[in-house]
């Protein structure tokens, strides 16, 4: 049994990953800033912990880090404000590595999207921009941690069926399924041999696609 603490535990990607690593016979500390919101996650299985991440120092980051195996960063502003994008999803994320870098907790995966390059190509009026830039940075900070990271760039995500593949670097949108990016994170958590890649996915086609499995471990 893994103790698996995920960042952004009512989000939907992480309301469908939390029963399948309790499934897996892992423990599941959903973190969420609402109240309102424990009964949802906990019918997931999940222990739900209410804090406000973009609020809180790295210390106190540690402290709710500590004795867990693994991290799953799914948080994210929202599409908020440009100030609260970069808040929560660069700045925030960054305290979450550094924290778990101070109490030894080096397994890390973050979920990113499938455009986050340097070049991710998004134009400084866009509304998106904040988060292009912000997600790379973060990413960026993961890759230079120290930490066993794995970074997950799913494409567009959809509200559709698992079908339990993926294609590996999509030239489109990469469009996917939450119940599809739920199940790689929970394989890839459990996947050595993810550590320290970037995998930009999305559900393909019959003919383009494999078992996640496989995408995950070749």
């Amino acid at each position: 049994m893994s103790r698996i603490i995920v960042f952004g535990g009512h989000g939907r990607v992480a309301l469908l990953l939390a029963p399948l690593l309790v499934g897996n016979g892992d423990a599941v500390t959903a973190v969420i800033r609402n109240p309102d919101h424990v009964s949802d996650v906990e019918k997931g299985g999940a222990t739900a912990l209410v804090a406000d991440v973009e609020s809180m120092d790295t210390e106190a980051l540690a402290e709710i880090i500590r004795d867990h195996d693994a991290i799953v960063w799914s948080a994210g502003a929202g599409g908020g404000s440009p100030e609260r994008t970069y808040a929560v999803d660069r700045d925030a994320a960054i305290r979450t590595m550094d924290a778990a870098a101070s109490v030894g907790v080096s397994r890390y995966v973050m979920v990113s999207w499938l455009g986050s390059k340097a070049e991710h190509g998004v134009p400084k009026e866009d509304s998106f921009f904040a988060y292009a830039d912000a997600k790379w940075a973060a990413d960026e900070h993961l890759r230079g941690s120290g930490l066993e990271g794995t970074i997950l760039g799913p494409g567009a995500l959809t509200d559709d069926d698992s079908t339990g593949r993926i294609e590996l670097d999509p030239q489109d949108r990469g469009a996917v399924s939450r119940a599809d990016v739920a199940v790689v994170i929970a394989a890839a958590l459990h996947a050595p041999q993810t550590i320290g890649r970037t995998i930009r996915f999305g559900n393909g086609t019959p003919e383009t696609s494999e078992p996640i499995g496989t995408a995950l471990t070749r």
